[in-house]
């Protein structure tokens, strides 16, 4: 009987990345008995205003702004009678946390999380939650985001090549996430509009949710040491290398899936040519969108490029980093506090801005030059690494888009939430 239902799931899987319109009905479907389930099993569990329930990326790590916001609360006695709790896919590897005081893990979608996902009083989340998922009337639930925005979000989606989804479904589907929220972090102003605009905060009266603190994320490329430079450093095995560093850190695209396969990756970088310009020089960081991790080859390039898609925090790399190459990801807006050279290789540049989602910028205004050719990466790396200057323009874009990240936005944060919940 098992086995029958698993085939019974594969097929129905198969045929909904076929079939948009399947695959919509069976996200309701899936949805409306998710919901009930949860609600049965969860209705006579009393919400414990001292828990915390931490999660990232859908639990696949531990990084982001939750992760600033718990050790910011576990380092500050004031803060000693709560308890935390961190949900991961694969609790094996955090272990570790549970040595922390007042913290436990659990594993996603289990018993077990959702009873502590009822019992907690404050949800720190920096992703999507299954729309399945609703916070009771005295529950949190904090929104932290992942990065201010250079693409278009949500609402504000004019088109979309996303293979899996349509422009109305995200677009639904962002206005049903915005109906949980309590409060939603934001770095910027510039970021504020943003957010109200793409989950459609205003026309259901949230505007007000918006927490301009900082990104507590960020909390970390102001208050590092050496020591953590080079931690990270031996835990690469790079340590005793003394080129520079160059980290590749690309979005996914979208468009990229195929039925029956999955995500692939189409290898736009020539690594063997940089290797013979740039090798005696520098090393590359690679972390490609984890939906592609797997795809590429990176013993055919052992020794220049090493594979750092499993590094949960993307600060570890960002301090030991001497110039930051991607596209379109967010990362470069955190990355611009450490006021390095930024290389932006947008090689499908006009797909990305008039088929995909668009962006919310003007591009002259990216802290570092754009090219779309190999030789011009080429070029450009070459002549950042003997002529880059923390410029005017540089200094214009932080003091747009960074301005409140300066160490202490993790403290800011929990005031205004954690201790406004108490009196509550």
């Amino acid at each position: 009987m098992v086995k029958r239902l698993r085939k019974i799931k594969t097929i129905a899987l198969n045929l909904s990345e076929k079939s948009k319109l399947l695959r919509n009905i069976l996200r309701k479907v899936q949805n409306i008995i998710l919901g009930i389930s949860y609600k049965l099993s969860t209705l006579l569990i009393k919400v414990d205003d001292k828990t915390i329930m931490f999660c990232c990326f859908n639990g696949k790590s531990y990084s982001c702004s939750p992760k600033a916001i718990y050790e910011y609360m576990i380092s500050n006695n004031r803060y000693n009678d709560y308890n935390y709790i961190w949900s991961f896919k694969d609790i094996d590897e955090y272990k570790f946390l549970e040595k922390n005081k007042n913290t436990k893990i659990v594993k996603q979608n289990t018993t077990e999380y959702k009873k502590c996902l009822a019992k907690a009083k404050y949800w720190i989340f920096n992703y999507k939650i299954p729309d399945y998922l609703y916070p009771k009337k005295n529950q949190i639930f904090v929104q932290c985001w992942h990065g201010t925005p250079l693409k278009r979000l949500g609402c504000d989606l004019e088109h979309f090549d996303n293979v899996l989804n349509t422009v109305k479904g995200m677009k639904k589907r962002y206005k049903i996430e915005a109906s949980k929220f309590s409060y939603f972090i934001s770095p910027s102003k510039f970021a504020t509009d943003k957010f109200i605009s793409a989950w459609n905060l205003k026309e259901i009266h949230k505007e007000d949710i918006i927490v301009q603190e900082g990104y507590p994320r960020n909390d970390f490329l102001f208050n590092y040491t050496e020591d953590d430079a080079k931690k990270i450093k031996h835990k690469l095995g790079i340590e005793n290398d003394k080129r520079k560093i160059i980290l590749y850190a690309p979005t996914y695209r979208a468009n990229q899936h195929e039925a029956g396969v999955g995500y692939t990756y189409k290898e736009e970088i020539d690594f063997s040519r940089l290797r013979k310009i740039i090798g005696n020089k520098y090393i590359i960081l690679f972390r490609p969108h984890y939906f592609i991790a797997n795809i590429f080859d990176f013993e055919k390039y052992n020794g220049f490029v090493y594979d750092v898609s499993k590094i949960d925090d993307i600060n570890e790399l960002y301090i030991i980093t001497d110039m930051l190459i991607t596209d379109y990801s967010s990362v470069f807006f955190d990355f611009a506090n450490l006021k390095r050279p930024i290389l932006f290789y947008m090689y499908d540049l006009e797909h990305y801005r008039d088929k995909s989602n668009g962006f919310y910028i003007d591009l002259h205004e990216l802290p570092g030059p754009i090219v779309k050719t190999q030789k011009e990466l080429e070029k450009k790396i070459i002549d950042l690494d003997s002529n880059f200057k923390y410029d005017e323009k540089y200094l214009k874009f932080n003091r747009k888009y960074n301005y409140l990240d300066d160490g202490n936005a993790s403290k800011r944060v929990v005031e205004k939430i954690i201790n406004k919940g108490d009196l509550k």
